[in-house]
């Protein structure tokens, strides 16, 4: 595994959530974070990832949870003293740094193609009389160039 026990027990108390506040913590966080390393490493994508980690959609909604609410960087900012462990920290948090960024080029796509597709006109619509149809409009068009 990636994580040792000296390591984790640094770790632990960052991952807590606060007390009373149900479903803040996930039953087992030293596998989620094991889990994500395993991920990370590349040793498979999201949906390939052992059920010894539980399910991979869980894994996986946690994992956008955190890093939208910028856990990770939180977390490197903590264990700034523990080289090692700042190292794999270091390694979840750029991955979801590229992953944020990813998710903002593909908004930002989206966007693009809605304008377009909202500023250009179908084809053989521009020359259809109100109230005619197709037809009418072609005769037009051969009319109109003549």
């Amino acid at each position: 595994m990636f994580l040792r026990d000296d390591q984790w027990g640094k770790l632990e108390p960052l991952m807590l959530g606060r007390k009373g506040n149900p479903g803040v913590s996930g039953r087992n966080n030293r596998l989620f974070i094991e889990a994500v390393l395993w991920h990370i490493s590349g040793k498979c994508c999201w949906s390939e990832l052992p059920s010894e980690f539980g399910g991979w959609n869980s894994i996986y909604m946690r994992f956008r949870r955190w890093n939208q609410s910028g856990c990770w960087r939180q977390m490197v900012d903590d264990l700034r003293d523990d080289q090692e462990l700042s190292g794999l920290v270091k390694r979840i948090a750029a991955y979801a740094e590229q992953q944020t960024e990813s998710a903002v080029r593909r908004k930002n796509r989206r966007v693009e193609r809605k304008v377009y597709s909202a500023s250009v006109k179908p084809a053989g619509k521009e020359n259809t009389a109100p109230g005619g149809s197709e037809a009418d409009a072609h005769w037009l068009s051969l009319v109109n160039a003549a």
